[in-house]
């Protein structure tokens, strides 16, 4: 990712045990700590749609990233720009909506609020480490990959001022 220039994006963080180690490092160092502004990261991520045009998402599980990722349509068209669904969508997870473990937000639950378009989206109900790997090796093999000119998103801010301290 550092070395292509892609954004990583952690809208969660604080919600693993990683970010007990961050409340730690800040209680213990109050005048120079790590700082995430999850803020930034969702209007960063916004920016990436708006410029990217078409969009779409391969989401691994659910819950937050399932979620930050396919509401940032909403958050370009709240932003006044003409917010084009995500054109694909695959998501490979073993959640159910008969026990409510993906609380019935399917992909096509996610059209119906303009998020992404069902004319390609995909629910793979598997376990993600077996899926996973077949998809990224078809997806290498197939080599569309290989013509593509990088988009070295993490350019687009660059210019954009560090966040106060």
């Amino acid at each position: 990712a550092y070395e292509k220039n892609v954004p990583i994006f952690c809208p969660a963080f604080v919600d693993s045990s990683a970010g007990f180690g961050l409340v730690k490092h800040q209680v213990e160092n109050p005048k120079s700590h790590i700082y995430i502004d999850a803020i930034a990261d969702f209007r960063e991520l916004t920016d990436l749609k708006i410029h990217a045009g078409t969009t779409g998402l391969l989401m691994i599980g659910g819950g937050v990233p399932k979620n930050f990722t396919q509401d940032i349509v909403v958050a370009e068209d709240i932003l006044g720009h003409n917010a084009p669904m995500h054109k694909y969508a695959v998501q490979v997870t073993v959640a159910d909506v008969r026990d409510g473990a993906l609380s019935s937000s399917t992909l096509k639950e996610a059209s119906s609020w303009g998020k992404v378009d069902t004319a390609f989206e995909q629910m793979v109900f598997s376990e993600a480490t077996l899926a996973v790997p077949m998809i990224a090796s078809y997806g290498y093999h197939k080599g569309a990959w290989r013509n593509r000119e990088f988009r070295r998103f993490n350019e687009l801010f660059a210019e954009q001022p560090a966040a106060a301290e």
